[in-house]
């Protein structure tokens, strides 16, 4: 019995990150290619980057693979039009004549819009840089028009990139409307015609993930536009990426995303100078997912309470510790993920997070932290035992000088749920990882990552730690694992 086509879309669908049984898919019938076209060609900017070296340029029912930019990109260029054809024939842009026309059009399944990703296209597609503008142009139009209808749009702008960006204004470009009525995320920066920003509020109302980056000294009223328009905002990011201190815009930007407080789940503020930090989180009561990140230290003498209480995930680097604990003390026991990622506490500050945790956190389940494990051991120790829904633990050691009396702790105290973890570490010390694999026999089968600095460890020292873990693996105490290196 065959399953009928909406079946299989569905199936599909949930497929749509395994690039490999899609291709699969595309070659076992008609009906197959023609529901699997539609959900490789939703994101390509994500795809490309990732298809089979062999799988250049295959054709099956006239659809085109594409793996290198270059073959992307005449894939693209097969749908222009005549007359865009002939604007570029007129400029000595030649279109390579020897494919047909696609059977199926694959512009139109396009939902993730990336400017960033079609320069990036141009440029490697050998195009003269004179001829640039030209072909940009002829690109817009084919995607941007009564036809297509577009939920993602990511448009950024590098300092470094000025050539082909300054010009880019596809609001002026007719079927604008149409194309990003409908957008319900989107990706952008400060550095760019914000004039897009600002078209954009007055057509589109369903944005539910928005993320800019301050990458720049410039402000503008087009991003608290576009905020204060929506109508169902749900997760927000907001990340600085230079010396800005314009309090003045950072004000009216905490007061747009304010009014969207009753619907904003996922909060993320990444060095944005947040004057009175405990003040603003309190409005957003239904936040599910918060995460703070500073480079330097960050207090708030605000001394008013803070509760969020169904949030379920928090992640802080260098915030107060009395900000922390004030979250955790008051979200209602609902926390299940804590990422803490403090490499400098002072007056015992991380003790106090960490009590404030296993008194709170009944239901924990996925808890990171980097700091000194010496001082912590005893409070580590509390923490196991009073999480007993504990599944995944990272470490991330400032030292290993006490990785032994962790190791042996995690084997006398972890409750049964706890089989994931994560060491990242300097060194890597073979003795006190054997110490911890011997003592975890008769426990369920552990999944195992470990991630050391390349310049600490030898080839040898590797070689002997990917031997012992194989060993232990045969043993059954072992389910997976993963070695990595990182560089600082």
């Amino acid at each position: 019995m065959s399953l009928n086509e909406d079946v299989l879309s569905q199936i599909f669908k949930e497929l749509k990150d395994d690039k490999n049984s899609l291709y699969s898919c595309l070659l076992v019938n008609r009906l197959w290619c023609a529901i699997t076209v539609p959900i490789l060609w939703r994101n390509p900017n994500h795809h490309y980057y990732f298809l089979p070296s062999s799988l250049i340029y295959h054709t099956f029912n006239s659809f085109c693979y594409y793996s290198k930019p270059r073959n992307l990109f005449n894939t693209i260029l097969l749908h222009l039009s005549e007359e865009s054809r002939d604007i570029l024939k007129n400029q000595g842009i030649n279109i390579d004549e020897k494919y047909k026309h696609p059977l199926f059009n694959y512009i139109n399944y396009w939902k993730y819009l990336n400017f960033l990703f079609m320069r990036d296209l141009i440029y490697d597609s050998g195009i003269d840089k004179s001829k640039v503008s030209i072909i940009k142009n002829e690109i817009l139009k084919l995607f941007i028009n009564k036809n297509t209808n577009f939920v993602h749009l990511t448009i950024l702008n590098h300092l470094t990139c000025v050539p082909i960006y300054l010009d880019y204004q596809p609001h002026l470009i007719s079927g604008f409307e149409c194309c990003f009525s409908k957008l319900e995320s989107i990706h952008c920066n400060n550095y760019f015609n914000q004039d897009i920003l600002k078209e954009l509020a007055k057509i589109c109302k369903s944005i539910k993930e928005l993320k800019f980056d301050i990458i720049c000294q410039n402000t503008t009223s087009g991003i608290i536009e576009l905020i204060e328009v929506q109508k169902n905002l749900i997760d927000v990011n907001f990340s600085k990426f230079v010396r800005f201190n314009n309090r003045l815009f950072i004000r009216y930007l905490e007061e747009s995303l304010i009014k969207h407080a009753d619907t904003i789940q996922c909060l993320k503020i990444n060095r944005i100078p947040i004057l009175k930090l405990k003040k603003f989180l309190s409005y957003f009561v239904s936040l599910l997912r918060l995460e703070i990140v500073f480079n330097k230290f960050w207090d708030d003498s605000d001394k008013e309470n803070l509760t969020l209480p169904i949030l379920k995930a928090l992640k802080v680097r260098l915030v107060s510790p009395n900000i922390v604990i004030n979250i955790i003390e008051n979200t209602k026991g609902h926390l299940s993920e804590i990422c803490l990622d403090y490499d400098d506490y002072h007056d015992n500050g991380i003790e106090k997070i960490i009590q404030a945790i296993y008194q709170n956190c009944s239901n924990l389940q996925y808890l990171k932290l980097l700091c000194e494990i010496g001082s912590l051991i005893s409070e580590l120790e509390n923490l196991l035992i009073n999480c007993q829904f504990l599944n995944e633990l990272v470490i991330d050691a400032l030292n290993n000088f006490d990785m032994d009396k962790l190791f042996i702790l995690l084997t006398k105290f972890s409750p049964i749920t706890l089989f994931k973890f994560e060491f990242i570490d300097y060194r890597i010390n073979s003795d006190d990882i054997k110490l911890f694999f011997d003592n975890w026999k008769d426990r369920n089968p552990m999944l195992l990552k470990l991630m050391y600095q390349r310049i600490s460890i030898s080839n040898e020292i590797e070689q002997q730690l990917e031997d012992l873990v194989e060993e232990y693996k045969a043993k059954g105490i072992i389910k997976k694992y993963f070695f990595g290196c990182y560089s600082v």
